[in-house]
């Protein structure tokens, strides 16, 4: 029996329980990485996920059917593990819309990724013109394969904290408009305004919430002194927008969905003079997301968001099998080594009021 069968999800004021099992969830926004970065970090994606979209923003992208990115994740799974990587294709300025037809036919890609260029970790080589990229649209409106949007605005013009909305404003609802069949998924959401739209259209859009973004604002970011390993794009905004975040993640709708976005770079990369842009939350995901749910008097709801949504948007059958988190106090590892060198963990070295239990 599901926790969602278990509890009454529609009382915040009833007893919050103890331990819940639901099942195996799914992560819909992962960056694994590649080489002993991936060897490093994968094993924590899989311990938690049973299936992972995978971001195809490596140097160079994957952009072509017979990339073999797919098969160096496989042979990088720890003996034992059962975990499906679900790929993704790059958009460019030159996307074929036959090529990308012939990924998702052959069952090579899911989605596909819209990074507009410059937007974020090696997104230079993305999308310069989005309306010029109408007929790869226009053939994944026909085949029904999701397009995976990073919703921010480039021009350097736009603030930063800013830079969401204007994109939301100036080229999503365009999309939207221009393309009714598309299916459309906005990556980890960081404001009540793009929450908003996706509920608006949720019939065809959905968007997936990080663990990080309902934990931290900007404020965060500069508490004590800068804190490098905080900053993620889109960057955490207002305290008004995480507490959206929180009451749609908890809600039940159907819309949202968990996206960890779990982005490891080494410890050098991060406390540098031009900091890279990304948050661990590889091997904390699951426990800080279960936390919040409780501390919404929501765990009711949590299977929906973290098991069931996302394989129903993608059109997936929900994983067999289940996996179980306790409110037991666990200590989380502060870094992970990597190569010589380490990756700071999204609330590493602190203790977490949640643990997963063992199998």
């Amino acid at each position: 029996m599901s926790v969602s069968e278990l509890f009454d999800s529609s009382s915040a004021t009833s007893p919050q329980p103890e331990s819940i099992t639901i099942r195996r969830p799914d992560d819909w926004h992962v960056h694994v990485r590649d080489g002993e970065m991936m060897k490093a970090v994968l094993p924590f994606t899989v311990a938690q996920f049973a299936r992972g979209i995978i971001m195809p923003n490596l140097t160079p992208p994957v952009t072509t059917v017979e990339a073999a990115y797919r098969e160096r994740i496989l042979a990088a799974l720890p003996e034992g593990a059962d975990f499906t990587p679900l790929m993704t294709c790059y958009l460019t300025d030159h996307t074929d819309p036959d090529e990308i037809e012939r990924g998702y036919r052959d069952g090579v890609w899911l989605a596909a990724k819209l990074y507009p260029a410059g937007a974020t970790t090696n997104a230079h080589f993305g999308v310069t013109d989005i309306p010029a990229l109408a007929p790869v649209f226009e053939r994944m409106e026909k085949i029904g394969m999701a397009v995976l949007v990073h919703g921010e605005a480039v021009d350097p013009e736009v603030d930063i904290f800013d830079r969401e909305q204007v994109f939301m404003e100036e080229s999503l609802l365009p999309l939207l408009k221009r393309h009714p069949g598309l299916k459309v998924v906005i990556e980890h959401a960081t404001t009540m305004e793009t929450l908003d739209i996706v509920r608006e259209h949720q019939a065809r859009a959905a968007c997936t919430i990080t663990a990080h973004h309902l934990v931290i604002n900007r404020t965060s970011i500069f508490q004590g002194g800068l804190r490098p390993h905080l900053y993620c794009l889109p960057v955490a905004k207002r305290e008004k927008h995480r507490l959206a975040l929180r009451k749609a993640a908890t809600s039940g709708d159907s819309c949202f969905m968990l996206g960890t976005d779990t982005a490891p770079h080494p410890r050098r990369n991060k406390q540098a003079e031009c900091c890279s842009a990304g948050i661990f939350s590889g091997a904390t995901a699951l426990q800080t997301y279960v936390q919040v749910f409780d501390e919404e008097g929501a765990l009711g709801k949590f299977e929906a968001f973290a098991s069931l949504n996302g394989a129903r948007f993608h059109g997936l059958e929900p994983n067999a099998g289940t996996i179980t988190l306790v409110k037991k106090p666990s200590m989380a590892l502060a870094s992970v080594p990597v190569d010589g060198e380490d990756v700071v963990v999204f609330q590493g070295g602190q203790l977490l009021p949640w643990s997963i239990a063992a199998e």
